[in-house]
């Protein structure tokens, strides 16, 4: 049977197709290894006629095994086999005598709806089921006009041997033949399994990507086919950080070198937003963007912000491994509206626009190195938290003149 799938299948066969084939050429072997066994005992016992019929069984069920090799017609391959298991037990019965003295050899009969059954389904099954009721009810209705054992020349004793070995051999085949076809089953089943756990993982990975680059409920709503995503918030506060000097600096390091201190750093900003539950936006060179208010259950999201500064403040200048390279970075917070949406189909990107995010990149590029600067909303929110210079003014493109504060320190920290 190990060899059966590379004669029998096909490319575009699925493995429930395999399987049917392999079952139906399973009993095909079976049902001819029985009929040369019950050939060669009619043959012995004088029953010259009854044994025409194993005669013709084989020759028929040969030839349309070689047919189906060679034209790959399952179909017709499968009529007649099953066309053979319900009436060659019949026509033998009949050659004999009686259902008593052809010891039940009808019941082979059965084979042909069991045998539709596993390989076709349930639905065509019925159609040989009803045949073989049929074909039973009519043989016990001939049986009545039919000689007992004895007119046809067959002992008792005889005929209850091969009631035996009809039973017997019937069981067996009917047992092994749906025994491989639970085999097989749960073969295909432990495979369905596996690959549906692959694809589970797979599933995992690709959202934990989706993740990685959008916020969660963003994420969640490209996964439910939305469609265009976008928003708008009336208040959330807006923060770039930029790295100082540092492309001169990448200049005089190896490529992998300058890859490797840019992820330590975005690394170490990235577990600073999950800290403070900031939602990190987009890294634009060597700048960082975060926002805060995008999740409505936190209300204290611009104090976050600007806790998160400061720490990624110190992170730059004290983390091991950063020292050597003397870095520094200068920031712009602003509070205000903005516009969120998903842009792109393919490398797609969740970003902001409006004035907020446009006045925290100005605030970034005018700030000195180490400096934090915001504007006057997210001071007018945090003043009494925090420690801040005296307000200046800076001209921003765009709106004019306006008034920032710097950002020294928590109020917490300094006392």
């Amino acid at each position: 049977m190990a060899k059966l799938p590379v004669i029998t299948a096909e490319t575009t066969d699925t493995q429930e197709d395999k399987l049917h084939k392999d079952l139906l050429i399973f009993a095909c072997g079976f049902m001819n290894l029985a009929v040369a066994l019950w050939l060669a005992i009619y043959w012995m016992m004088g029953l010259h006629f009854s044994a025409n019929v194993p005669v013709g069984y084989q020759l028929i069920s040969v030839v349309s095994l070689a047919y189906y090799l060679r034209t790959k017609r399952f179909d017709v391959f499968r009529f007649v086999q099953l066309s053979l298991f319900l009436f060659a037990p019949f026509a033998m019965q009949w050659s004999i005598g009686s259902s008593v003295t052809s010891s039940g050899i009808m019941l082979w009969a059965l084979l042909a709806p069991i045998g539709a059954l596993v390989v076709s389904g349930w639905r065509e099954s019925v159609p040989w089921f009803f045949a073989y009721i049929i074909m039973t009810a009519a043989s016990g209705f001939f049986d009545y006009f039919l000689g007992s054992g004895e007119s046809s020349g067959i002992s008792m004793k005889t005929i209850g041997v091969f009631f035996a070995l009809n039973f017997a051999a019937m069981s067996a085949i009917i047992y092994f033949l749906i025994r491989y076809f639970v085999v097989e089953m749960e073969k295909i089943k432990n495979q369905l399994d596996q690959q549906h756990q692959l694809l589970a993982e797979e599933q995992k990975k690709s959202e934990r990507v989706l993740l990685n680059v959008l916020p969660d409920t963003i994420a969640q709503r490209l996964k439910n086919n939305q469609g265009l995503i976008a928003d708008g918030f009336a208040d959330v506060t807006v923060m770039f950080a930029d790295l100082v000097n540092f492309t001169q600096l990448t200049e005089s390091l190896p490529p992998e070198q300058m890859v490797s201190l840019l992820n330590q750093i975005f690394s170490g900003f990235d577990e600073l937003s999950e800290k403070y539950g900031i939602e990190k936006i987009k890294t634009i060179g060597d700048a960082y963007m975060v926002v805060g208010g995008l999740n409505r259950e936190k209300a204290n999201y611009t104090r976050d912000i600007a806790d998160m500064a400061l720490e990624m403040r110190e992170f730059v200048v004290n983390q091991p491994g950063l020292e050597k390279y003397n870095l520094s970075i200068h920031t712009g917070i602003a509070t205000g509206p903005v516009v969120a949406g998903v842009i792109g189909t393919k490398r797609f990107i969740y970003d902001l626009w409006g004035d907020t995010v446009n006045i925290a990149s100005r605030l970034t590029d005018e700030a000195q190195p180490g400096v934090i600067q915001v504007d006057k909303m997210t001071y007018s929110r945090i003043r009494d938290q925090y420690a801040f210079e005296p307000p200046a003014s800076i001209h921003v493109k765009g709106k004019g003149e306006m008034v920032m504060y710097r950002l020294v320190s928590s109020l917490g920290d300094a006392g």
